[in-house]
């Protein structure tokens, strides 16, 4: 009777651009998908909203001001692999593009 070892690894997505990050999400699932995975989840992390605001002009009407605004939209990736499978190899072989950050954490 075979025991099969269930491992886990998450890789966390970053970006500013959330139509590249699901499209990058979808190649990681699909190049994994292939291969001997038990199970993959992907969870939406809440967006960080960062709000910047600042003087339009420096001297004479300080009541005038302009907000900017930055957004990192994150995804999380669960993926329940066998031990037999080398999944380091897999993720390596998605090319992410730029403007993604990703963290691989083991569990």
């Amino acid at each position: 009777m075979e025991t099969i070892t269930n491992e886990k690894i998450r890789v966390r997505l970053e970006s500013f651009n959330h139509e590249l990050l699901t499209s990058s999400c979808r190649k990681i699932v699909n190049t994994i998908q292939n291969d001997q995975v038990n199970n993959i989840s992907v969870v939406s992390l809440p967006t960080d909203k960062r709000i910047y605001c600042v003087l339009r002009s420096p001297h004479v009407d300080k009541d005038s001001r302009e907000h900017f605004e930055l957004r990192i939209h994150k995804r999380l990736l669960e993926i329940y692999y066998d031990s037999t499978v080398n999944i380091f190899d897999l993720l390596s072989k998605s090319e992410l593009p730029p403007g993604v950050l990703y963290r691989i954490c083991l569990s």
